[in-house]
């Protein structure tokens, strides 16, 4: 975000021109001369700093955003989220309380940084927003979209009876699927460990609905469901739930009995319930699927080591029964 600079750099031009004597528009009237009007109306201006790709932003999505607002003449944000190393994500409608700044979004593209330059009847209205906001302030927001995800879709979806589910097209059940596994994606990523659950488990349920009515609509759900018994296993993991991790292990097994994730997951699994057999067994599998991978690698040293170690305990446990048999 540069809205520091930016106004300071107007402040410095208005200085100069002040000095020279000239009359000089002020920092926002000098915004306006590069913007562009999105409406119509001249409530909502903007400019592109830096462009996006693919689609714009759709209605109702969720949106994965950095933004910092500013008053004329302040150098320093009235609000920002660049502070956030992980920003929330915020659903259109919901979310985003400003007029403006929802609007603004839906002309945004993945990847985009643009900024706004909003009047006070699309931001916060003659009343303002005291102390920080005064009556009929026109605000700049700087706005980066990170990522955005379809949840417009997701919600109409979910919205609809078992019955009419199974009425929409394989596709739009996929596309829905995929949206829930990003969010849950975008949790993980986050440590939140829960709401990733979750969303990866709200995804199976809705593919574990659907009435098939061929061997290839079974496969395809089938080939779904794998990431997302994956995605479950190992956050069960994080959750230091090995008993369910190895649940999900076991059911991506039965989709793909060669898949070295699912083996691997399952070595994790019972590592830490603390049957080194079954690990070796899983982790051995894989091993011989992909050689030379060092996370299998390194897992199947370790179970050996902690495999090694407990006979030791279970040995020096019976010598030590034996010796006082012996003395009694």
């Amino acid at each position: 975000m540069s809205g520091n600079g930016l106004v300071s750099s107007l402040r410095r031009l208005i200085g100069a021109e002040e000095r020279l004597g000239r009359s000089t528009p002020s920092p926002f009237d000098q915004l306006r001369q590069q913007m562009n009007d999105v409406l119509g109306d001249e409530g909502i201006l903007k400019e592109v700093v830096q462009p996006g790709e693919g689609p714009p932003v759709p209605q109702n999505a969720s949106v994965l955003i950095h933004y910092s607002g500013f008053l004329e003449y302040s150098d320093l944000p009235f609000e920002t989220t660049t502070h956030r190393k992980y920003p929330q994500m915020m659903k259109l409608g919901r979310d985003v309380t400003l007029a403006g700044l929802e609007l603004g979004l839906l002309t945004m593209k993945k990847g985009e940084f643009s900024r706004f330059l909003l009047q006070p009847q699309y931001a916060y209205g003659d009343m303002g927003c005291p102390p920080l906001i005064p009556a009929a302030a026109v605000v700049l927001y700087e706005v980066q979209i990170l990522d955005f995800l379809d949840s417009g879709q997701v919600d109409d979806f979910i919205a609809m009876s078992p019955e009419d589910q199974n009425t929409v097209p394989l596709s739009t059940l996929f596309e829905v699927v995929n949206t829930l596994r990003s969010f849950g994606n975008r949790c993980f990523k986050q440590s939140r460990y829960d709401n990733a659950k979750d969303r990866y488990k709200q995804a199976t349920k809705l593919l574990g609905n659907r009435e098939t009515q061929s061997g290839a609509e079974v496969e395809g759900i089938k080939t779904a469901l794998l990431p997302l018994y994956l995605n479950l296993s190992l956050t069960e993991l994080r959750l230091d739930c090995p008993h369910k991790a190895l649940k999900y292990g076991n059911k991506a097994l039965e989709i793909d009995s060669a898949n070295t994730k699912a083996l691997f997951r399952c070595g994790q699994a019972y590592l830490e319930l603390h049957e080194y057999e079954s690990a070796q067994g899983c982790l051995i599998t894989a091993q011989a699927k992909k050689p030379f991978d060092c996370d299998i690698n390194n897992l199947l040293r370790k179970v050996a080591i902690c495999y090694k170690d407990s006979l030791d305990k279970q040995k020096d446990l019976y010598s030590k029964m034996f010796r006082d048999l012996r003395g009694k």
